[in-house]
This record gives C-alpha cells, structure tokens and sequence, in this order.
C-alpha cells in the first residue's frame, strides 16, 4: 500500500533551492500561483518506495517575517497548509547566513530536514562542515547534496518518501532569547488559554511573533483571541518592560540573539582550510561592482540583453510569423466562407481572435532567449549586484534595482518591447515596486512607437531630425521616473514593500539544463495564461469595433460600389477562358482563394528558385484558366481580375473604416473630441489612435494616410481635405502628438501581459486609463500652452523637456519611505 507524503521546500533565495527541485521531480512539475497573488507555486511529484511524493517549492525567502509576499506565503504554507516535511536547503558555502531561516522553522515545530546544498563550492572554498555537529546542535536530519550533478538525489528522495513513517520527529532545537525568556513564557500561558489560536500555530512561536510586533501575527490574535483585550494589553506592557530594562525593543533583541546562534552554530560545525584568502568571487567583484568599471560592464550586459532578445529575437519572431500565418489560413479553412461583399460574424469573430492569439505567441522567440538569459544571470549570481549598483537611484522614485531590465527591455532609449518588459518585472521582489515598474514600462519607446516618431519627426523636423529624435527618445524615462514616484505615493502607497535585502551569493556556473529547463517553465505558463485571458480580452475589443455596425443607406451605397466593379469585370473578361468559369459568386471566390493559396505557397517557398518554380508548374495543373488570371500580368484576366480586386479590397477598407467610425470606440472618439481639440485632435484622430489599441503598427499607416505624409516622408497637407474636416498640421501638433503616443495607453498585447503579471483585471484597466488621461495633458500642454505663448513645434518641445527635467529632479529628491512597518527582526 502506498502511502503519500506532502513536503515543502524551503530556503534562502540564490541556495540552489530550484536546482534541488527539478533534481527530485524532473519533468513531473507544474506552475501556478497562490491563491489572489502573483507568487508563483511550482509542484512537483516522484514516486520512491511505494510512497508518492508532492513537493511544493515554497518561494526564496531570507526569513519568516511578514515584510514581502513571499515571505508570507512561505509562512502562511507552513501553518495552514501541514506539509508533513519541510526540507530547508541551505547553501554549504554560505552558512551562517542560511542558518537564520533555519532557527526560524525551526520554532515552528514542524518536522525538518537540513540540505546542505553546493558542498563542491563550500569545499572549493576551503571549507568543512562537520554534519554530526549539525545534527546535534540544531536536532535535525542533515545531508549534502550537490543539485547541479545529482549528488545526493536519491538519499534526499528516501528521507522524504519515508517522512510519513515517522522518521523524521519534531526537532529538538529550542533558541534561548536570553532576559526575554520571562516575557515569551508569560504569553505564552496566556495563549495556551485559547483553543481557536492554539489549533492554528505553535503558541511558543506566536508569543515570539507577537513580541517583534509581527502585522500578520497581530492581526490573526486580534480576530481569534477570546480575550484579546487581556491579551494586548500584557502584550503591550511586557514590551515596554523589556524595551525600559534593556534600552532595545524585544524585535531587535530576538533578531540578535538569532543571528549569534546562528554564528555560534556555523563557526561549531565549520572548519576553514584557508582563513583569511580572498575569494574568487570576492576577486570578480572588485571587477564587477568596481564604481567606474561596474556600471560600463553592466551597460554593456544590458545592451546583449537588448541586443540578444530583442533585436536577434525579433529576427526569430519574423521566422516564426509565417508559420503562423499559415496555421492561421488552415484554421480559417474550416469557418465559413466570406462572400464578395459579405463575411459571417462568426468568421470575423474567429479571425480577430486567431490574429490576436498570433500577436502574442509571435514573441516565443523573443521570451524564451529572455527567459534563458535571465536564468543564466541568476544562476551566475550578477542580477543582485546589477541591482545593487542601480538601486541607489531608482529606489529615488519608488522603483526597485531589479526595475533596470524591465525598462531596457521596454525600450528604455528606442526600439524595445513593452510585452517582455513587463514579463521581466516578475524579478523585482519588492510589491509596490513590482507594480509600479509594471505600470510604467509600457511608457518606454516600443518598436511600433519608434516607427511612428520617426514618421512625424522625418515630416515635420527635416531640419532637426537628430535632436527630435534624442527629445522623444529620452524624454519617456524622464517622465515615466517621477510617475513611478506618484502612483507609490498614492495608489501604490498602501501596498506591502519591505526594506532593501541584496545578497552577493557566490559566483556559479550554470547548466545547460537548468536554464533550458526555467526558459521553458516560463514559455509554457505564458502560453497557458495567455490563451485564457486573450479570449475574453479580445471578444470585447472585436464588438466594441464591430457593433452598431454601418447603416442601410452606406450599406446600400457599397453594395452598388461593388456591383458596379463587378459588372466592369464581367465585360472585361467576356471574351476570355475565364468568363465561363465564372458564373456565380460562389465561382469568384473560388477565384480570390486560389489566388491566396498561391501567394501563401510562395511566401512559403521564397528564396529558393525551384521550389518556386515547383508551386508555379503545380498550380498552372491545378487550375490553368485561374493560373492565367492571377499569374500573368499581360493577360486580359489578370488585368481584369486585378483591378477588381483592388476596388473590392477599397470598398472593403473604406466600410470598415465606416463601421469603426460609427462602432462604441468610434463614438467615443466623438465624445473626446470637445477635450482633444486642446490637443489639435479631431475625432478621426481619435478614432485612428484608440483603433491602434490592438496593435500600435497600424497608426503610422493611419497617419500617414491621414495626414497625408508621402512615401518621401514629407508632408503634403490633411489628405481628407478641409471640406472633410482636416485641419493642417503643424509641427506643434506634432509634438503633441508624439508626446501623447509615448504616454498613450499600452497596446493590446500589453494589456493581457499587465494582466497575467498582476493577476488582478483592476490594475489591467488602470494600465489604460491613467495614461490616457496623462498623454491627454501632456498634449493639451504643449498645443494649447504653446499656441497661447507663440511657441513653435521646436521650442515648445525643449520647454516642455525642461519643465519635465525639473519635476523629475523635484520628485527623486522628496524622501520616500522604503516600507510600510518598523523593522521586526530582520
């Protein structure tokens, strides 16, 4: 008979917990997170013995208090959830350090297993650990393990597997907090005397909590204390007692005497070879955290991670894409044809949704190199020390060390991407920050942003376009500083933040299969997380373009378009091949697929002259009087059919337009008009920008069309004409709108990724609305503010760079409160 056992992994972050995970459960894992936050929860299983195993890696914690989510999910696991073992690995090489969690579950009276992870580093360092002294002095099973090589795999999955026996007790180990010893035994009488409390946690271990005036521990004696009131008040006067006699508040007392136990400890089981040599790891950061050679080492760290991702990711996106597409067409094969001037909701429905699915699994490519990347800085050990050196400053505005690679992903200066920019942000620890970077990096200068500067920059600054280009490139980090700064001031305040904890862990050299192994467990909950969200996400966008729809008169006014270019078509094919095969629609749009069949199968064979060759000879068998049609170019049928083609691609276009302008966001952009008229914008433009929400590529198009920019670049007047409504546009309005593109909200793609970082629907809708309310402002500002002060486009530009400089300093410089409670132990 089987027998099942339910074990959590524990340990310090950077101690090769993760490595110890895979290396006891393989490929028999899965992620998700805890219930309503965005830590993960990875649960693995193997079979040894006749006993099934469930290990849970809890999330990388220094300590058990309740600073940071994950150090309350680690915790509240180990209370609530009654694993049967809880295996703390600790890295060998760093002892002492690791041993403070170790008092910490240890006071929890459950039964625990000493890991002594990467013993190859602690000997390469020059040291020995006597294991029995282990054992004796903390009361607990001790073992080495090395997780890279698989030393020490099958004596951990044995201790584990037969934890249910009975083998592994309660430990022994009981820390002695010295003259506070009266004070824990006082409170702890008094919680023995209540049922609720001591059914939920250890009262030894809550009197403790209590005594460091732990927020969590407070709040769960307050709601099932009987008697909270006797309670607080004992609580209240043993800490004032102990803070009066010993000049030092009980938290500090207990996190003292735990980190001398944890020294006495480590120095009784720890033996060097060589004391006092200098490490390696110590010679490299003399290197790598040098104050002039450290930052140039990191800026070019964060260039081949731009570079890599990014540029060489794209270049594999571009290889992924027709793949796609021609997935996308086979799929589409199976819904319901669309007819010459028709297409079935459910068609369109389908397609919109297939196209948004393609816009995000288009970026594999990109994630995976960023997630492989990411594993390896972290297995080496650099990302603390890159968020060492920069946290200095972006801790100035509320963001976090670890904010950096999110923002050179997004496009910190041109050319990045906001979608794995704000998968990055998973590595910043801190709550507050992490949501405040999140919400900030879709202000950073994406690639379809940079395209769309350009365009307005090359029309309207012919003469300045380096200094235009250096404004828009810059300016969005300088605004986005001192916004990170407010949104943690206000909407953020409230949010837990922990005080700045950066271990320099030892230098290591990755694996190949732990990086590949990481980069794939991110791919695949991307993929699954995605898939999920994009549906409902997507539906909504496609019936807010879609409904109310046009109305009878314009679709009786395209209707006789298309009749008309069908009936010029008929005649001009009347004495050709082609003319008796088409004699109903049916026949035509047989036509129009074989011709995208054709090109599809070209696409696919481009570059390589016979296979091209092959699709020409297999489709002039296929059909010969089709082939004709849409392959040469000097036939009657091609020309015919070409022609017809464009005008129904036209009519098509110009009813889709007509749809959106009188669909819900159509109305809107009506709506906005009175306001954005401040910013030189009629309701087409708002109708082309808020359109461009699904993807942002598509407003240079709008624009150029709109403002009729030319294929030179340069500005010939509105193309609607005055008597539409188009009102020229001056280099004023230009940067006004380009400083309303850069706060413009994220695109659709983004908006999904916000919400699976945030796991929260609120947030994913404040992601669009504060920027559009911002990049309105900002607009209005510069047009209207720069209109009344007879500035031109140029001079208003730097103005507002200055204005935007000064509010950046202004911000960096007021204090900021780093966490939300008094310190507890740390």
């Amino acid at each position: 008979m089987s027998t099942r056992v339910y074990a959590a992994l524990a340990g310090q972050p950077n101690s090769g917990k993760s490595t110890i995970f895979n290396m006891l459960t393989g490929a028999r894992q899965f992620v998700a997170n805890y219930p309503g936050v965005t830590v993960e929860k990875k649960v693995g299983y193997f079979s040894q013995d006749s006993a099934k195993v469930e290990l849970v890696d809890l999330p990388g914690t220094y300590s058990l208090t309740s600073y940071s989510m994950e150090e309350r999910v680690a915790r509240d696991f180990v209370l609530n959830d009654d694993p049967t073992v809880v295996l703390n690995v600790v890295d060998a090489s760093n002892l002492r350090r690791n041993l403070y969690l170790t008092m910490q579950l240890l006071e929890m009276d459950i039964p625990v297993v000493l890991d002594l992870n990467m013993i190859d580093v602690a000997k390469k360092k020059g040291y020995e650990i006597d294991k029995e002294v282990l054992e004796e002095e903390l009361g607990v099973k001790t073992v080495t393990s090395d997780g890279k090589r698989g030393v020490g795999r099958e004596e951990l999955r044995h201790i584990l597997a037969h934890a249910g026996d009975g083998q592994i007790g309660l430990p022994s180990f009981r820390m002695d907090y010295g003259p506070l010893e009266p004070a824990i035994g006082r409170l702890q009488n008094l919680l023995e005397l209540e049922p609720e409390l001591k059914s939920r946690c250890p009262t030894r271990w809550l009197a403790i909590k209590l005594l460091e005036d732990d927020e969590r521990a407070v709040s769960l004696a307050k709601e099932h204390a009987l008697q909270w009131s006797e309670l607080e008040n004992s609580l209240v006067g043993e800490r004032q007692a102990f803070e009066a006699d010993f000049t030092i508040r009980p938290a500090q007392h207990i996190a003292f005497r735990r980190h001398e136990t944890a020294e006495r400890v480590a120095k009784a089981a720890l033996k060097a070879k060589y004391p006092g040599r200098r490490s390696l790891t110590d010679r490299i950061d003399g290197v790598l955290c040098h104050r002039v050679a450290g930052p140039i080492i990191m800026c070019a760290v964060f260039y081949s991670l731009f570079e890599l991702a990014v540029s060489q990711g794209g270049r594999l996106a571009a290889m992924v894409t027709p793949y796609l597409s021609q997935a996308q067409f086979f799929l589409e094969g199976f819904l319901p044809a669309p007819g010459y001037m028709h297409e079935p909701l459910i068609t369109s429905l389908a397609s919109w949704f297939m196209t948004s699915v393609s816009a995000l699994l288009v970026y594999i490519p990109q994630f995976f190199i960023l997630f492989a990347l990411i594993a390896i800085l972290e297995d080496v050990g650099y990302l603390p020390r890159m968020a060492f050196m920069l946290d200095r400053i972006f801790k100035r505005f509320g963001l976090h060390g670890n904010s950096t690679l999110p923002f050179i992903l997004g496009g910190i200066y041109v050319g990045g991407c906001a979608v794995p920019g704000v998968m990055a942000c998973r590595a910043v620890p801190d709550e507050r920050a992490r949501l405040a970077t999140i919400l900030t990096v879709p202000l950073m200068n994406c690639l379809a942003k940079t395209a769309f500067y350009i365009m307005l920059v090359g029309a309207f600054f012919p003469n300045n376009q380096a200094g235009a280009m250096f404004f828009i490139s810059t300016i969005t980090l300088i605004m986005a500083l001192p916004i990170a700064r407010v949104l943690s001031l206000t909407v953020l305040k409230t949010h837990e933040t922990a005080p700045f904890i950066m271990e320099m862990p030892t230098y290591h050299l990755p694996t190949v299969r732990a990086v590949l192994t990481r980069a794939f467990e991110r791919i695949w909950v991307y993929i699954k997380k995605v898939l999920t969200i994009v549906a409902a996400v997507a539906v909504v966008i496609w019936a807010l373009l879609q409904f109310p729809g046009v109305d009878q008169a314009k679709t009786d006014h395209f209707q006789q378009q298309a009749q008309a270019a069908l009936a010029k078509f008929e005649k001009a094919i009347a004495k050709t091949p082609l003319a008796k095969r088409i004699n109903s629609e049916d026949d035509l749009m047989a036509l129009f697929a074989f011709r995208a069949d054709y090109r599809a199968a070209k696409a696919a064979a481009a570059g390589d002259r016979a296979a091209s060759k092959a699709v020409n000879t297999r489709f002039k068998a296929m059909d010969p009087v089709f082939f004709e049609a849409v392959k040469n170019r000097r036939s009657k049928s091609y020309k015919a059919f070409n022609k017809l083609r464009k005008t129904r691609a036209r009519i098509w276009r110009e009813r889709q337009g007509e749809r959106i302008n009188n669909s819900i966001l159509g109305k809107m952009g009506m709506v906005l008009e009175p306001i954005s008229q401040f910013a030189g914008f009629d309701w087409r433009v708002n109708v082309a920008m808020i359109s461009s929400f699904a993807a942002r590529e598509s407003a240079t198009a709008t624009f150029k069309v709109l403002y009729g920019i030319g294929n030179d670049g340069k500005y010939a007047g509105p193309a609607m004409g005055d008597s539409a409504g188009g009102k020229p546009i001056t280099p004023l309005n230009a940067t006004a709108l380009m400083l309303f593109m850069a706060l413009f909200p994220p695109c659709l793609a983004t908006i999904i990724i916000v919400r699976v970082a945030t796991q929260s629907y609120r947030w994913m809708l404040f992601a669009f609305a504060y920027p559009s309310i911002l990049g309105m402002l900002a607009a209005c500002l510069v047009y209207t503010g720069g209109g009344a002060l007879g500035l031109s486009g140029w001079e208003a530009m730097w103005t507002y760079y200055g204005l935007a400089l000064a509010f950046a300093v202004f911000m960096g410089w007021l204090p900021l409160k780093r966490y939300s409670s008094n310190p507890k132990g740390a």
